[in-house]
């Protein structure tokens, strides 16, 4: 599987009009998949580690899932097809049934990867999607430059002490850049496909 397989890491989560572009990438490449707005929200939270007062989807989800002694192992984005992402996330269950099960299930790359990033599992991107996808790391850099630069200025119009806690988070701004919006429900499922 490992030659199959190509590790990555959640680079940034940049909120868009109605959507967040999530930069997935390793120092050779990145490429984008866009989210829904609640999905993104969750990735970043979780990526800050942002304390929430109530318990999001996916923290449900991992609950019910240490519940019965499982967790996300990894996750692994296997196929594009046009511009749909499809993800697989495998959990590993060891409990007083099973002494160790191995479990796929068919899952949107979006709450595949909002699971990878709560759980802190690595995610994987099958070769082929790899090859595939576009490099959007000069787009990545641009949007960082843009972030830190007004992070500097901010800081620099703030009085003594409010600067510390004006903070750029993974160059996440609101300014519009060059990213072609065109694939917002990207990862979503047809209608016509059998849900799991």
């Amino acid at each position: 599987m490992n030659k199959e397989v190509i590790e990555v890491q959640v680079r940034a989560v940049v909120p868009l009009d109605a959507s967040f572009a999530v930069f997935l990438g390793n120092a050779d490449k990145t490429f984008v998949i866009y989210v829904d707005e609640s999905v993104g929200t969750a990735i970043s939270m979780f990526m800050r580690g942002v304390a929430k007062e109530r318990p999001l989807t996916h923290d449900l989800m991992a609950s019910l899932l240490m519940a019965f002694g499982a967790k996300v192992d990894r996750i692994v984005i296997n196929d594009l097809s046009g511009s749909v992402f499809r993800a697989r996330l495998i959990i590993v269950a060891e409990n007083e049934l099973h002494a160790r099960k191995v479990i796929e299930i068919d899952a949107r790359p979006s709450d595949s990867i909002a699971m990878a990033t709560q759980s802190g599992a690595p995610v994987f991107v099958a070769r082929q999607v790899w090859e595939s996808v576009e490099d959007m790391t000069e787009a990545l850099e641009e949007i960082e430059k843009r972030g830190n630069a007004l992070a500097s200025e901010a800081k620099g119009a703030a009085p003594s002490g409010a600067g510390d806690e004006i903070e750029d988070e993974e160059g996440d701004d609101d300014e519009d850049f060059d990213l072609e919006d065109e694939n917002d429900d990207d990862d979503e499922e047809d209608d016509s496909s059998p849900s799991r």
